[in-house]
């Protein structure tokens, strides 16, 4: 008898194991299926819980160009020790691993040590801030500068939310710097917002997303970014000029001078695809702006060429250069 119930339950456990097997297969899987595709693993930021440097890509673009690899490269090789964290929008959790594996710049990122692709879902950035009623209200398809607009309102969420430093994906890291909370003046007249540091849940940034929201007018160029910044600024001090290459304090908020990330003049941005009889050595900067928004004619960097740009690549982003400028024999692209 004893016998006979060893049977009846090695048969129930059989059973067992193969319900449990069937559920968990596909649908109309049972005991052959061929496997789903692999998901991208979402890098898991562990590196430390200190603040780091932030860049976001506000499209679906997974195959980042080489100006932006070299951004996100040149500032991992700056900060060592800080995360790189790169926010997608094209990046999902269902993302599969053959929609990026052609991408030779998103391999290469993903392999640097401290930088971490993670995935940018507005909803979920713009969560617990004053930005998500406007969010919710804003229709994007009626907006002129939408992914201008979004773009400004995902960095101030993100520094709030995290602290640290935002860098646009069009900006060259040369040298770190150790202040926690600064702004950049990009000229005599405004603040930019290409590049700022702020500690988590500094006030600066919440007054920014209120005043974000309250004087909202998206069909005017630069009103929610660098305007927006400037007017916060100034209701803080009276900021006066420069004194030749002095930075200005503002209620331990340092306001950096123009030297300092924008050494080159937007007017002036063709200067970078230029041959220099001496490279500058941007002795007074930590980083450069190099105003992508205005190549309109997409100038590329050239292998070769001994533009500013070629030997800015060589130099603060070489793993770009040599895998998107000079490609797999030494050459042009």
């Amino acid at each position: 008898m004893l016998k006979g119930v060893k049977i009846g339950l090695g048969i129930t456990f059989v059973f067992l194991l193969a319900f449990v097997y069937k559920r968990s297969q596909l649908p109309g899987c049972l005991y052959s299926c061929k496997p789903s595709p692999e998901l991208f693993p979402m890098q898991k930021d562990d590196v430390s819980q200190s603040s780091g440097i932030i860049f976001v890509e506000s499209t679906d673009r997974l195959d980042p160009p080489p100006l932006v690899s070299c951004s996100v490269e040149s500032a991992a090789r700056a900060y060592p020790n800080r995360p790189i964290r790169f926010f997608m929008k094209g990046l999902k959790n269902n993302t599969s691993v053959d929609s990026v594996s052609t991408s030779t710049a998103f391999a290469l990122l993903s392999a640097m040590e401290n930088v971490f692709l993670l995935p940018l879902d507005m909803e979920t950035v713009f969560q617990d801030t004053p930005l998500l009623p406007w969010y919710h209200k804003v229709n994007p398809a009626q907006e002129m500068y939408w992914r201008h607009v979004s773009a400004d309102g995902i960095r101030l969420a993100l520094i709030w939310k995290n602290g640290g430093i935002y860098m646009d994906t069009d900006v060259i890291s040369i040298r770190p710097i150790s202040l926690e909370n600064f702004l950049t003046a990009e000229d005599v007249r405004f603040a930019g917002n290409a590049i700022f540091g702020f500690s988590r849940h500094h006030k600066f940034i919440w007054d920014c997303m209120e005043d974000f929201v309250q004087n909202y007018r998206g069909n005017v160029w630069g009103h929610q970014g660098p305007r927006l910044l400037t007017r916060r600024l100034k209701a803080l001090c009276p900021v006066t000029s420069f004194r030749n290459m002095e930075d200005i304090n503002c209620q331990n908020i340092s306001y950096l001078h123009p030297q300092r990330y924008y050494p080159i003049p937007c007017v002036e941005w063709n200067r970078y695809f230029q041959v220099w009889e001496k490279s500058p050595d941007f002795k007074n900067s930590f980083s450069l702006h190099v105003w992508n928004f205005m190549n309109r004619q997409h100038k590329p960097v050239v292998a070769g060429s001994n533009t500013l740009m070629e030997n800015l690549f060589k130099t603060y982003c070489p793993s770009t250069y040599r895998a998107l400028i000079q490609g797999p024999e030494g050459s042009g692209p």
